[in-house]
């Protein structure tokens, strides 16, 4: 299920427009469409959906913890390819948080059928960026990238009408075969490592490394494998680490802003900067001293207008952070790159002054 950017046949990219309405079609009429296997249907036993578990090794310490910050929790292995991850792909990922919304809504409702974290929707992100007409040089096809012969062992057609190409049919496919990977291997970074390089390497590897931690055995993968779990943990990261509010509708939206009044201080503030200033809401571990150097701002200030700023926000909070509004486009381009240096600020231990 490999993927090397090849474009897409001009023939098979519909809009997104277009996407958006068959994906919100499709999860409304799913159940009608599609018959679930009696083999996947009774996962309540082995449901892992829940508090992260089977992603142990993406956490520090081996396990999540819920009443903490993401960003806290993060295994170090990780944070200098997710720094540069974000650096690379964090404003494009962003940016499918509110377009990719409805596929990846499509998709939580399946996985969860199959007992398959939500999180592995992500996967799809890797594999194709959700381009459901993607092509690879080995021919795998659509959102999840799959082979003809994993595509025909659970009935979808291969071809002409392509159903590798249906974003509801690919992704009940694609959760059969990560439920009988995660089966195997007990943990989805190998799923992700599996999925890419296939079972027989992972067996491999966990052979010639004496271990089923992904950190102990990427070694004896090949790089592209290797790195395909490393981008599948920096999407991750960004799509669930450093947060955001476009994934969420309008009502929860609204809810959680007037629940987040209460995470702020009360400012009081002339007329004049009521009129000059704009506030945005904030989900993520943005330092203040690193947002205001960035943005040539007066840290004095910005903290009179933001108090408990930094306190609120590592509390995994959101935050309404107040700027002038002569420094909003400025923060909207570099948003990225003050999160990931706040990031590793956070990591490193760094100290900076302003």
């Amino acid at each position: 299920m490999k993927w090397f950017g090849i474009s897409i046949n001009n023939r098979l990219s519909i809009s997104h427009f277009v996407l958006v309405g068959f994906a919100v079609l499709a999860g409304a009429i799913g159940s009608m469409s599609f018959v679930i296997d009696p083999a996947y249907r009774d996962h309540a036993l082995t449901d892992t959906t829940r508090d992260k578990y089977g992603f142990q090794s993406l956490f520090v310490a081996n396990k999540f913890d819920a009443s903490k910050p993401y960003i806290n929790q993060l295994n170090p292995r990780a944070v200098s390819f997710v720094q540069e991850y974000i650096r690379k792909q964090g404003k494009e990922l962003e940016k499918m948080k509110g377009w990719g919304k409805p596929y990846f809504d499509l998709y939580d409702n399946i996985l969860t059928l199959y007992g398959i974290p939500k999180e592995m929707k992500y996967l799809s992100v890797i594999e194709s960026h959700l381009q459901p007409g993607l092509v690879s040089w080995a021919g795998a096809v659509g959102p999840w990238q799959l082979m003809d012969y994993e595509a025909k062992r659970f009935g979808l057609r291969v071809g002409a009408n392509d159903d590798r190409m249906d974003f509801y049919k690919s992704t009940h496919v694609a959760a059969k075969l990560m439920k009988e990977l995660y089966a195997e291997f007990g943990d989805w970074l190998l799923v992700v490592a599996a999925y890419n390089g296939g079972a027989g390497r992972v067996r491999q590897c966990i052979r010639k490394a004496g271990s089923r931690d992904f950190w102990d055995l990427q070694y004896f993968l090949p790089e592209e494998t290797r790195n395909h779990v490393k981008k599948f943990i920096g999407t991750h990261y960004v799509m669930e680490g450093a947060g955001g509010w476009t994934t969420l509708t309008a009502d929860e939206t609204q809810k959680l802003k007037a629940a987040q009044v209460t995470n702020n201080q009360k400012v009081t503030l002339s007329t004049d900067e009521v009129n000059n200033t704009n506030t945005i809401l904030l989900s993520g571990r943005y330092n203040s001293i690193v947002l205001s150097n960035s943005l040539a701002i007066d840290i004095v200030q910005f903290n009179k207008w933001n108090p408990g700023f930094d306190k609120t926000l590592s509390e995994g909070k959101p935050y309404n952070m107040r700027i002038s509004k002569d420094k909003t486009a400025l923060f909207e381009s570099r948003k990225s790159q003050i999160l990931m240096e706040s990031f590793r600020l956070l990591v490193e231990g760094a100290s900076i002054t302003k």
